[in-house]
């Protein structure tokens, strides 16, 4: 037997793999292209041709029955490297922005300083995750997150991602907003359709309220009653997807549309740091300073000042902005002057009202 084909049977089989259409090597007047018109009849379609090919990121896999030599590339895999196999979820990206699957790595719950009431929350949905079988029709399978911006909504999710080991689905809400009529609820069931195929997985909206504002708002955004109604039909019919878990992220949440925050099983707050949080936020984040904090730096005095600020504030608009500052001025080490020039400035900014509105 060949090294080769040793080495080939080392490799995992793939749990899903996400692919593009590309095209033809060379045109010819003769050539169309295909159109995938039910994804579950194509993948059938690309196993028989594909089981046993060992793929990763960026190579190229082609057609060699109906439409010979077409081309069509992987963009990712789950795992990074494997051989396609039937148990293989193949998906593919067309004419709609891809809500790809993602794998989390580097974010867990102890990135996440505070919030344990919400954490304590999660922990059902973790468990769900890990054993949806186990649940029936129990299963906390629409999951609200609100509170202020930059207090870990998504950081939660990600690491819920993490801890069950299941595939992290983020979407953008806006994305959803389709130009055309129909576009919008077409992607919305593509969604869904995609998160079954690799379920159990997390469906991640970040700016809910983007796309579940109140109906008497709508006139101020256009009319989204279209993506209302696809997504009231899919967190109806969720039932029906075992393991797929649907968590939305707002810090408008008294905004939110009714007939969908009460599709909501759960609604898991998050609030901003307390002194003691800010202070373990601050000390965690500069520990991995490449400029030396001085032993005289005072993190209660500078956790003090800054009241109001969440995590996320605390990081970008003191720490970055203070080490920046400090790199930029060849400075050996960062001072408590330096944090506090940068938290009065934040302070400007915060309490600068924005343009064209009356004071």
């Amino acid at each position: 037997m060949s090294e080769q084909r040793v080495a080939k049977r080392s490799l995992p089989k793939l749990k899903y793999i996400v692919i593009r259409p590309l095209g033809y090597p060379m045109r010819a007047s003769y050539h169309e292209d295909p159109e995938i018109d039910d994804p579950k009849v194509f993948e059938q379609y690309a196993k028989e041709q594909w089981v046993g090919e060992v793929v990763k990121k960026g190579k190229l896999l082609f057609d060699s029955r109906m439409f010979p030599d077409f081309a069509f590339e992987v963009i990712s895999t789950e795992p990074s490297e494997g051989e396609i196999s039937n148990s293989t979820v193949i998906l593919v990206e067309q004419d709609y922005p891809l809500f790809e699957p993602r794998v989390v790595k580097d974010v867990s719950f102890d990135d996440i300083v505070g919030q344990e009431e919400a954490k304590k929350k999660c922990r059902i949905i973790l468990e769900y995750l890990k054993n949806p079988e186990k649940f029936g029709e129990w299963a906390p399978r629409n999951i609200l997150f609100y509170g202020p911006s930059g207090t870990g909504k998504t950081m939660m999710a990600m690491a819920l991602s993490k801890a069950a080991e299941v595939p992290f689905i983020p979407v953008k809400s806006t994305q959803l907003i389709g130009d055309h009529v129909g576009e919008g609820a077409r992607r919305i069931h593509n969604l869904f359709d995609k998160a079954s195929q690799v379920a159990p997985c997390i469906v991640f909206f970040d700016e809910f309220d983007s796309i579940a504002l109140d109906r008497s708002y709508q006139e101020l955004r256009g009319d989204v009653s279209e993506v209302v109604n696809a997504l009231l039909t899919e967190m109806d019919g969720i039932h029906e997807n075992t393991g797929v878990c649907t968590i939305a992220a707002t810090n408008r949440i008294n905004f939110l549309d009714q007939s969908i925050r009460s599709r909501f099983e759960e609604e898991i707050e998050f609030k901003l740091p307390t002194l003691e949080e800010r202070i373990k936020i601050l000390e965690k984040y500069t520990a991995s300073f490449p400029v030396r904090v001085s032993n005289d730096v005072n993190f209660i005095t500078i956790a003090k000042e800054t009241d109001g600020f969440s995590g996320r504030d605390l990081v970008e608009k003191i720490l970055k902005p203070s080490l920046h500052w400090a790199i930029i001025d060849g400075l050996h080490e960062i001072d408590t002057e330096i944090f506090i020039k940068n938290i009065r400035n934040a302070k400007k900014i915060q309490s600068k009202p924005p343009k064209g509105m009356f004071v």
